[in-house]
């Protein structure tokens, strides 16, 4: 009998580490397709938590059961080596938390052989008391394990970027199924399944631009080809809905190569471990019940049975979700075995077995919302002037006592944390930015990308030429080009505060001005939140600096702190903005043009933007901003490191992302109509 926790341990360790492996897999299997949408800290922490556990846990009792003699104790123990290897290979759901993991395959690798050398010794050493029927039954699992472990291995090494750009170099892409589609796909415009299986055709375009990667081996007719499929999606609707779900499912095709097993599950040796799996796991229950219960202590058969069970319920929902994902119907297209592609799609079969996995799925998304292929539709938003207006509004009233406390709060990170947290939130993309970046094969030309794909205008300058707006526009750019900002970051703060100040003295309302205040907050928001996005050095101090810069001009101004009080905290942001800008505003009134230089706070340059733009007679101001901020980004989004929107993916999306792959397959089009 146990007397406390240590001896407990002593007795039962093997029993325990065996079971929370299981049980961490199961939640894995559960937690895994939360990533693909934004998901709730607890939901995100759970599954990170059971991912670190996971893999330790496993290689730990392997450690155990190879050093202690539990296994000699009792005998099944032994054979539970296997399931230790199996679990080890992890669900095909995720095999990296984060792109980081995919870089250290080669550890992966090492592990593999340790961990695989380690089972075989506890077997060799322990499993012969067992009888024959047990040994072949560990046999089995040890081999379907193995399998799985070193799979999972692969999967690490083919989501590298170099390994994807050498591939890609190497494979030509398959013409099948653009064939399939148009031919035998029953044709629903604007249905998911034909937008899913349209994605899977433009895949390449998505993987090559992510990985930085030219396909050699690629002819001219596979760029007609592209451009005739994306030409399909742009006229099948005028607001081009269609064209933009394409985009988005791309992305999480995209997910499922980077995260996941798919890029070696759909093959014909990831099938045949699928298959040969939940048999193998079947043949080994089997095995056992009928020559493993002998003289071995209940607990350990009732455990055996637990792992049997796990293994074949996980197994066999792996085989079924790989033979119904989108993935199989491309295995099948470019399959060089003809006689399967035509078992599999004639008549529909495999389309009707896709169905009815679906329908399998649908009660358990009642208990546990699963991954969807879509993105969620929503961007983040943080506006300076609303950060600053708590600033403004306490002035004054922190005491010196609380002075060690603030400090310990910013030191470690609390304070940023709380400004992130009170001043930012997100909302849907309006319409009208969606409507014009839809449209934006209609701007671009093939000189105005460069052979890698790149803009080859600076920040501003496209929306600011005679192909968006007019000469005039022209002009005002070359007048305003001293204040635009010498770095990208810099730019987007200096029009950020200019675009408030402008909006709130014209005064104006409506879906154009939405769009413009959802543009310029989404850009701070990454400045603040995801610098790394954004080209160009990141410049934290400058943005801290700026603030700075205005709670102290909001302090010359008398009475502003009453007047602000008045306002209220329960204000919406959108007021607390505009009291804020009126002031910098009436304290700018009356000052000449600062001309720029290293001393010039920013501040000073986005009133200096305000006053020419509010000063503007030859167009409408809201009209500039507008174009400018769709410039922006599409510039911030052709110019992010490409690593860093694969990052993006595992956390539900990013906007930038799917602006870009617009950008992608927008430049595909042009080249092929060559104007």
């Amino acid at each position: 009998m146990a007397r406390g926790p240590m001896d407990l341990w002593n007795q039962w360790a093997p029993q325990i580490l065996v079971l929370l492996s299981l049980t961490l897999q199961v939640v894995l299997h559960m937690f895994a397709g939360v990533r693909r949408r934004e998901a709730s800290p607890v939901e995100r922490f759970i599954l990170w938590l059971a991912y670190q556990l996971a893999d330790s846990t496993a290689i730990y009792a392997v450690g155990h059961l190879s050093l202690s003699s539990a296994a000699r104790n009792h005998k099944l123990v032994a054979f539970w080596a296997p399931f230790l290897l199996l679990h080890l290979g992890g669900p095909d759901s995720i095999t990296a938390y984060s792109l980081e993991d995919n870089k250290l395959w080669k550890r992966h690798l090492v592990t593999l052989v340790v961990q695989v050398l380690g089972a075989g010794y506890v077997l060799y050493k322990n499993i012969a008391g067992n009888g024959v029927q047990i040994t072949v039954a560990a046999i089995l699992m040890s081999v379907v394990g193995t399998a799985k472990y070193g799979e999972r291995t692969l999967a690490l090494w083919s989501a590298n970027f170099s390994t994807i750009r050498n591939i890609l170099r190497i494979v030509p892409r398959d013409k099948h199924q653009h064939f399939y589609i148009e031919s035998e796909l029953p044709r629903q415009p604007g249905g998911d399944e034909f937008l899913l299986q349209r994605a899977h055709s433009l895949l390449h375009v998505c993987s090559r631009g992510m990985v930085d990667s030219v396909m050699f081996n690629e002819s001219d007719d596979a760029d007609d080809s592209d451009a005739t499929a994306i030409r399909d999606l742009l006229e099948k609707e005028k607001d081009h809905s269609s064209m933009w779900m394409v985009m988005e499912m791309e992305l999480s095709l995209m997910y499922d190569i980077l995260y996941t097993k798919a890029f070696v599950i759909h093959t014909s040796h990831g099938y045949s471990i699928r298959v040969v799996a939940p048999i193998a796991v079947v043949a080994s229950l089997l095995l056992f019940h009928f020559g493993g219960n002998g003289s071995n202590s209940g607990v350990d058969v009732a455990i055996t049975y637990v792992l049997l069970a796990g293994a074949l319920v996980l197994e066999t929902r792996s085989l079924l979700t790989s033979l119904g994902s989108s993935w199989a119907l491309v295995f099948l297209c470019t399959t060089r075995w003809s006689w399967l592609r035509h078992v599999g799609l004639c008549g529909g079969r495999w389309h009707r077995f896709r169905r009815a996995v679906l329908s399998l799925r649908r009660p358990a998304r009642v208990v546990m919302p699963t991954s969807s292929r879509r993105w969620s539709g929503r961007i983040g938003q943080y506006n300076v002037l609303h950060s600053c207006y708590h600033d403004v509004t306490t002035m004054g009233t922190s005491r010196h006592s609380f002075k060690l406390l603030k400090d310990l709060s910013i030191l470690v990170g609390l304070t940023d944390w709380k400004d992130m947290k009170h001043c930012s939130w997100n909302i849907t993309v309006p319409g009208m930015v969606k409507t014009s970046l839809k449209e934006m094969h209609h701007r671009f030309k093939p000189y105005d990308l460069n052979t890698m794909g790149l803009l080859r205008h600076t920040w501003g300058k496209l929306a600011m030429s005679k192909k968006w707006g007019n000469k005039a526009r022209h002009d005002l750019y070359k007048k305003m080009e001293d204040y635009r900002g010498l770095d990208f970051h810099e730019s987007i703060l200096i029009w950020h505060i200019a675009t408030d100040l402008v909006l709130t003295e014209k005064e104006q309302d409506g879906p154009k001005v939405e769009a413009i205040r959802a543009m310029s907050n989404y850009m701070m928001f990454l400045f603040v939140n995801c610098p790394d996005m954004l080209p160009g050095l990141p410049q934290n101090w400058l943005y801290q600096k700026t603030k700075i810069n205005i709670v102290e001009a909001c302090k010359k101004s008398i009475g502003v702190t009453k007047e602000l009080q008045h306002v209220g905290q329960k204000s919406s942001w959108i007021e607390q903005s505009k009291h804020l800008a009126r002031i910098l505003l009436i304290s700018s009134h009356g000052e000449e043009a600062v001309k720029p230089g290293p001393k010039v706070p920013r501040l000073t340059y986005a009133q200096n933007v305000a006053r020419d733009l509010s000063k503007w007679d030859k167009e409408d101001p809201v009209d500039v901003l507008f174009d400018l901020w769709i410039d922006f980004l599409m510039y911030a989004a052709n110019r992010c490191n490409r690593e860093s929107h694969a990052k993006k993916l595992n956390k539900g999306g990013e906007f930038l992302t799917i602006v870009w792959l617009m950008i992608e397959h927008s430049q595909q089009l042009a080249k092929a109509i060559k104007e």
